[in-house]
């Protein structure tokens, strides 16, 4: 198994896939993931071949746009690829569980250390400056307001609530982004975290302060 031709063969088959998606999640944003994953995993000492694996197909098919057969997908281009079913069992249970599905939702805690690492990438993706300009670029796509005093912030019990929710962008940091902190599972990603989450908090301080503007 040439695991470098694996990878490379993978990473024209999501590219391809993602080439005119929105930019919140498009293949720069997969590219940044499976980067980041990569140090993570040299970090954490996570087998880098399922990490990258994961990484690179973790949004083949995002609900968010399409239909999220993003498990179907995954295990047919694996096959194809003739990986162990060991491994794609593995990198499918990632792809699975890496997404955000709602700030009550309970999750499971029996984590390995591969999908800790993948799961924690994709987080440090979604805060910081490029989590901003993210969060904005979908918010333009979804043509959801920039923000209404009227609409507080939702608490999502289930997946299904947080799928379904169509709040205003602004209301995004305080429903996701600013909970990601507190939720990276590696030692490595729970500093990153930290500036970033400072940066998020500067903005929306920012950005309240000019909606709320007054002449003093």
């Amino acid at each position: 198994m040439n695991k470098t031709a694996i990878i490379e063969k993978t990473k024209e088959h999501v590219q391809s896939i993602l080439i005119h998606h929105d930019a919140s999640h498009d293949w720069w944003h997969i590219e940044r993931v499976w980067r980041m994953a990569c140090y993570l995993a040299e970090k954490e000492q996570a087998n880098l071949f399922v990490v990258e694996l994961a990484a690179l197909l973790h949004d083949i098919d995002d609900w968010k746009f399409n239909q999220g057969n993003a498990i179907l997908k995954t295990k047919s281009w694996l096959v194809h690829l003739q990986i162990p079913q060991n491994m794609v069992n593995q990198v499918c249970h990632i792809v699975e569980n890496v997404t955000f599905k709602g700030n009550l939702v309970q999750t499971h805690s029996s984590k390995s250390i591969e999908e800790a690492v993948v799961q924690d990438a994709d987080r440090l993706d979604a805060i910081g400056a490029i989590g901003i300009a993210r969060t904005f670029s979908y918010g333009g796509y979804k043509k959801r307001p920039l923000y209404d005093p009227a609409i507080a912030p939702a608490q999502h019990k289930t997946f299904e609530e947080y799928k379904k929710s169509e709040s205003t962008t602004l209301n995004h940091f305080y429903e996701k982004l600013f909970l990601l902190k507190d939720k990276m599972n590696t030692n490595t990603a729970k500093k990153i975290a930290e500036e970033r989450h400072a940066f998020m908090e500067r903005f929306v301080s920012q950005f309240m302060c000019e909606w709320d503007f007054k002449e003093k």
